[in-house]
């Protein structure tokens, strides 16, 4: 076995950053250093389930459905305080979540931005408007079913889902610059 075989193929935008990215920023904003380029540090995905307190079987549904779209186990998060209005006790699960660093975050970002993304039914882009002011982006969708991963019969309803794309940007300028570079769907409004 040569070590040819055991090399790791890297993603393909973990190269596109390091190739196209990182020059075109540095040429767009007057970086001094390659340093200074903003990065993709982690992505989250979460949902929410409201509903678990009229179904708590749900929770291994959304646990399923979320292992299959990122390719890691979630974590269960836990109501912090008991809500009467909305029938919740402390400790009551009410999410799940996913952090993705490294590789697999490379990766899902590739799927979502090229393969998933424009899947959505009149895809036009999205908003500008979602950035936190720190260059970090939030993007909610209303259903699963633009991962490909996910199939349609074996559904019990239809879940919406919200993505953070953190990244070491400290403007919104620099993280829609980065984004932007990686081909994100921002629409032209």
């Amino acid at each position: 076995m040569s070590t040819t075989d055991t090399e790791k193929v890297q993603p393909r935008f973990k190269l596109k950053y390091k190739n196209e990215v990182v020059p075109a920023l540095v040429k767009e904003f007057n970086y001094k250093n390659e340093m200074q380029v903003p990065k993709l540090e982690k992505i989250c995905v979460n949902i929410g389930i409201g509903e678990y307190v009229q179904t708590p079987k749900i929770l291994d549904i959304v646990i399923r459905d979320i292992m299959t779209i990122t390719g890691q186990k979630p974590v269960v998060v836990k109501s912090k305080k008991s809500i009467a209005t909305f029938k919740l006790r402390k400790g009551m699960p009410n999410g799940v979540k996913v952090t993705l660093r490294g590789d697999r975050m490379y990766e899902f970002f590739d799927k979502l931005v090229s393969l998933n993304l424009p899947r959505i039914r009149d895809f036009r882009g999205v908003s500008t408007k979602a950035f936190d002011g720190r260059g970090n982006y939030t993007l909610g969708l209303k259903e699963q079913l633009i991962f490909p991963e996910i199939e349609y019969d074996k559904l019990d309803k239809i879940r919406g889902l919200e993505i953070t794309i953190v990244t070491t940007a400290n403007t919104d300028d620099e993280g829609r610059g980065l984004l932007t570079s990686f081909g994100f769907p921002f629409s032209k409004k």
